[in-house]
Formats: structure tokens, C-alpha cells, sequence
């Protein structure tokens, strides 16, 4: 991944986390094998942890600790409201700035 795409990412990451646990709840590595499977390769688990930790701080995730088979508990993290407003803000968010980007985009042709 290149530098700008780093740095595009660091400011889209958290809302990408969050709409994927709105899907349906996962632990840390869940998260960022489902961002691989997107295409998303150069993450690493410990971003999306530090990510997690900021989130659950800020009261925007459920956790529930859930067996493992290997080692200590998982942290299972679930969307609650106050996550799922924040999700809809990052998606109003995007979609004024998209627009915008695209606008300008066509502008150039």
C-alpha cells in the first residue's frame, strides 16, 4: 500500500470497523481477516487492536469475553446505539465528501 493510501486509510479506518460490526460482531483478528478478504493486506492486527481499545473507550462497541480454545478469552465487540449513530455520521460523512471528490474528479476530464 502506498503512502497516500495510508494515510486516506488512517482517517477511514475507524468507520470501516464499525460498519463491518454492524454486520455482526467479531474479535480483533476477525476484523482484520475480513479487511484482508477486502482487499485491505497492508493492516496490521495491531491497528485494528489499538483501533479497538479507542472504540470501546469511547462507548461505541458492546464487549462480551467468549471462550477460546487457545489461551485467555476472546473480546467479542457488537455495535450498540451509540456506534451505530456514529456509523451513520461516518457515512453521511463519506458520501458528502465522495460526491465532492467525484465532482472534482470530472471536472479535470
Amino acid at each position: 500500500m502506498g503512502k497516500q493510501m495510508t494515510e486516506m486509510l488512517k482517517g477511514t479506518l475507524e468507520g470501516i470497523v464499525l460498519a463491518i460490526l454492524a454486520a455482526q460482531p467479531a474479535y480483533g483478528y476477525d476484523i482484520t481477516a475480513r479487511l484482508r478478504e477486502q482487499g485491505f493486506t497492508d493492516i496490521a492486527e495491531g491497528t485494528i487492536y489499538a483501533l479497538l481499545v479507542r472504540v470501546e473507550q469511547r462507548g461505541l462497541v458492546d464487549v462480551e469475553k467468549v471462550p477460546s480454545e487457545k489461551g485467555p478469552p476472546r473480546k467479542v465487540f457488537s455495535l450498540n446505539a451509540r456506534g451505530r449513530s456514529e456509523l451513520e455520521e461516518f457515512w453521511r460523512t463519506w458520501s458528502f465528501l465522495a460526491e465532492r471528490i467525484e465532482q472534482l474528479h470530472e471536472g479535470e476530464q
